[in-house]
């Protein structure tokens, strides 16, 4: 199985081979460094935990940069082990024959694969009917003053209560999206960037995960 995290930059246009345009998003995906491996006999099952994206050492806790400590290699010329510490550490599981320290890049991927990202969509903050849930609203005849976009009766008959799950105004967005059966389109190797057919949740500059 193929993976890598990634952050999500900006959408454009692309022009494939036989002349069409689609819509496609670009991906600054890894390096990612390897910073445990999970085993059933020491941890009840077998994953693998990666870090993305180097931050300074002052930011981040000793107990972060003891657990990645094992993973650091030593520079040449260096005696003392250089210690990096990173924004986000993320598991896969099911993941085999890869060793503490390796590196994961997007050479992994390559033109045509089929993948699936999952991210943190945007926040819009307490929303109505209309654009929470896809309401029409009230009818614009006349009479019908200030009801263009109220939700209309939440009960009614012999109710005495409101029923459960019912749709009404609230919170909207930065839940946990999974969009499956995306194509890559593009693989920048140089610059660590993929080009994914369609859009992905999120805002530019949210975390992702791409499993292929």
């Amino acid at each position: 199985m193929k993976f890598i995290l990634g952050k999500k930059q900006h959408m454009m246009q692309c022009f494939q081979e036989d002349g069409t345009v689609v819509p496609a998003t670009v991906i600054s995906a890894g390096p990612l460094v390897v910073t445990q491996v999970k085993s059933p006999d020491v941890d009840g099952y077998t994953a693998v935990q990666v870090a993305f994206e180097e931050q300074k050492t002052s930011r981040a806790t000793k107990a972060h940069l003891g657990h990645i400590l094992a993973s650091q290699t030593e520079k040449e010329g260096d005696k003392e082990t250089q210690i990096g510490a990173y924004k986000h550490l993320r598991e896969f599981r099911d993941i085999e024959d890869i060793k503490e320290g390796d590196q994961i890049t997007v050479s992994v991927f390559s033109v045509g694969d089929q993948i699936m990202v999952s991210g943190v969509s945007k926040s819009k903050g307490f929303q109505g009917v209309v654009k929470r849930h896809g309401f029409h609203g009230g009818p614009r005849s006349h009479g019908q003053k200030h009801s263009e976009r109220e939700p209309g009766s939440i009960g009614g008959g012999l109710r005495n209560k409101v029923p459960k799950g019912m749709r009404m105004g609230g919170r909207m967005g930065g839940d946990r999206i999974t969009v499956k059966n995306l194509e890559i389109i593009g693989v920048d190797k140089e610059n660590n960037q993929l080009i994914v057919k369609g859009a992905i949740p999120g805002r530019r500059g949210t975390l992702v995960e791409i499993v292929g």
